[in-house]
This record gives structure tokens, sequence and C-alpha cells, in this order.
């Protein structure tokens, strides 16, 4: 029952959340001093053009009655039809979504198992010649810009190996994943690991830091004094503990590759909805720009419920709080 409150209060938070995004969206979008049936229209528009697609679009109605009739069409899942491509907002983010979804969570997966196991073999021989070799590396990628790690894993990976006859990875292109699961990963390669290495390095840092805090606690001590193996002690006793900040970047970093990654996809052609984004602001599409905003923060949003929820797992204190 107490879990069951928890998490009630955590998505009544959430939601509340998502509410003030909506009003926050609709007034720099509606509100702010610009003309989208201006926009719609062309610079050559007539004015009696420029009324009718005002008209059509209800901005000629109060503003709490736009807003009203936005947050109406929001919940029928209704985010309207792209000025650019002439077809509903919600069609064009669903056919880009699986692309950003595949780069987010295959990312996860690849910075998840990198930087956990770089963290703790630091931890486990701290200030070792393992341990520099990681803070070095780490520090190494986690200073590097992605769109430089990007390009050099195109080059090094993708130019230098096709040139030598090896067509290991290809450098740009999505299959999908019900098509061809090898292909599919195989296409996604290198800009999974061009997004997990960055992206390891803070993990990995986190993991070190953390398990050199719990294994200095006195129930590690007593842990060690009952005859408790060291991997038990590390594994069972101390990761377990270490885990919680990780779980708060993981889940605020997948909720944000989620809404999509505009320079990854960008750099490997990848038609996600960070490819769609800056379509969309080039060509001023307001309601996928729209569409994009809400759904990004609805990750995000359901991202930190998803942590609070792992939270109670982990440490079922946090239920009190």
């Amino acid at each position: 029952m107490a879990l069951l409150t928890f998490l009630l209060r955590r998505i009544l938070l959430g939601i509340g959340v998502l509410w003030i995004i909506s009003v926050a969206v609709f007034a720099m979008f509606f509100i702010a001093p610009h003309d989208p049936a201006r926009l719609l229209a062309g610079k050559e528009a007539t004015p009696q053009t420029v009324a009718l697609i005002t008209h059509r679009l209800g901005l000629d109605k109060p503003v709490l009655v736009q807003y009203g009739d936005f947050v109406v069409r929001l919940l029928h899942g209704n985010l309207g039809y792209s000025y650019y491509n002439s077809e509903p907002v919600t069609q064009l983010i669903a056919s880009r979504l699986p692309v950003s979804a595949s780069l987010a969570i295959g990312a996860a997966v690849l910075w998840l198992l990198i930087g956990e196991a770089a963290g703790v073999l630091a931890a486990a021989r701290p200030r070792s010649f393992a341990d520099r070799v990681v803070t070095v590396l780490s520090l190494f990628f986690y200073s590097m810009p992605p769109f430089l790690l990007g390009v050099l894993l195109l080059y090094f990976l993708f130019f230098r190996l096709w040139v030598s006859g090896i067509h290991a990875f290809p450098g740009s292109g999505y299959v999908p994943l019900q098509s061809n699961p090898l292909q599919w990963a195989r296409y996604l390669f290198l800009p999974w690991l061009t997004i997990a290495l960055g992206s390891a390095a803070t993990y990995s840092r986190l993991t070190r830091s953390g398990l050199l805090e719990v294994l200095g606690q006195d129930y590690i001590r007593t842990a060690h004094s009952k005859g408790a193996s060291g991997q038990r002690v590390l594994f069972v006793h101390g990761l377990r503990s270490a885990l919680t900040p990780v779980v708060t970047q993981c889940g605020i970093d997948l909720g944000v590759l989620l809404g999509g990654v505009v320079i990854t996809e960008n750099i490997f052609g990848l038609p996600g909805l960070g490819a769609l984004a800056v379509q969309s602001i080039t060509t001023q599409d307001l309601p996928v720009i729209i569409g994009i905003v809400l759904l990004s923060s609805f990750f995000v949003v359901a991202a930190n419920v998803v942590v609070d929820l792992v939270y109670t797992v982990l440490d079922p204190r946090v239920q009190a709080r």
C-alpha cells in the first residue's frame, strides 16, 4: 500500500509538471509576438488569405479558448497537422520514434555495461594502474565532443575499413529491427558507440565514487569479518547501495535520448526525432516542434517516475520520504 501511494504521488507530480510544460509551450508558440498564419501563408500572401488561415487555425479566438482547444486535442492524442509535410504530427513522430528509441536503448545498454565494468574495476583497486587508466580514459571521452567522436569513428571504423575492403560497419542508414535484427544492430553500432563512450565516462566515475564510499561503511567491514568473500561484498552488498546515483543519471539520460539525439542522428544519417526536429526548426513547422517538445518532456518525466520506482527496490526507505 505504501508503494502504491508513493508511486501515485510521483505520477501526479509528473502530470503537474507536464501541465506546466504545456502552458509554457503554448505561450511560447501562440502568445509570443509572431504570426503563424502569416508564416504558413507565405510572404506574398494577401490579407484575405492570411485572415482565412487565421480563422482555420482558430487564432482569432480568445487566448483561453485557444489553450482549451489545445489541451483537448492533446488529451485525444491530436497534435495537429504539419505545415511542411501536410500530414498529422502524430503520424510523423510515430514514423521516427522507432529510430530514436533503438538508438537510445541500445546506447544505454552499451554505456551501462562499459561504465559499470570500468567503475567496479577502478573501485576494487583504488590508486592502482587500472584505476588510473580508467580515470584517464573517462576524462578523455568525457571531454570529447560527440560530433568529433562520431566523425573519428566514421573515419577509422567505416572509411578506413571500407578502403581496406572490410565492410564491417555502414556509415549511415537504418534497418528496422523487425526486418533484420542483425542488420539493425550493425547499422546502429557506430551511433551507439558514439553516445556510449561519452556517457560511460560519467557512469564509471559515479560507480567508482559511490562504491568507494559504500565500501568504507561499517556494515561492509562486518560482512568481511563474517567471512564473506570479496566478490560477494563488492557486488551484493556494495554495488547495490552504490547504484542510486547511477539510476538517477540513467533515467535522465535515457529520457532525453528518447526525445531525439540531434547531433548523432545527423552525423550518421538516421531518420529519427532529432533529424525531424532540425528539419522542423529550419522550416519553422510549429506543430511538429511542439509535438517533439511535449514528447521529449513526457519521456523525461516518465523516466523519473521509473527511477523513483527503482529507488524503492534499491532502498525501501525512499517510500517514506
